[in-house]
């Protein structure tokens, strides 16, 4: 099931019990959880976890802001993606209660039948009401 466009990750709303602060370990798999997900089933609905002041480096391509990079997650050539992470690394990165997150994995598109590794790397900030947003968001793919 795809999350309505204007959703944001919120990990309590991901939580069973809605009044306990998850850990940065369990947010970090939560939000990897909910963006491959949703990037897999409709990169468009991306756009809530972005910001204007987002930054989104997609193999050494800056971009800045949530229309910029939904435009350019839309528009990559593709039809069909499906993520499989392989690892996932989180550390917490500012007193304020920021996230890093490191991934790495195989993505398969369309009708191909060897998989691309790549590495994505994610600041998530919070937003002041108990959700996320991606503060900057960088894709790698890796080659040999």
């Amino acid at each position: 099931m795809a999350a309505p466009a204007n959703h944001v990750f919120n990990p309590r709303e991901q939580s069973a019990n809605n009044t306990i602060l998850l850990d940065f370990q369990s947010i970090a798999q939560q939000f990897t959880e909910f963006y491959y997900n949703t990037f897999d089933e409709n990169r468009a609905n991306l756009a809530a976890l972005y910001r204007e002041q987002s930054m989104l480096t997609f193999e050494s391509d800056a971009i800045v802001g949530t229309a910029a990079i939904v435009e350019k997650l839309t528009n990559l050539p593709f039809q069909k993606v499906k993520h499989q992470l392989t690892t996932l690394d989180a550390q917490p990165s500012s007193a304020e209660g920021g996230i890093i997150v490191m991934v790495t994995g195989a993505l398969m598109v369309d009708e191909e039948q060897r998989p691309m590794n790549y590495t994505q790397v994610f600041q998530l900030l919070p937003d002041g009401t108990g959700s996320y947003f991606v503060f900057n968001d960088m894709f790698k793919l890796i080659y040999g």
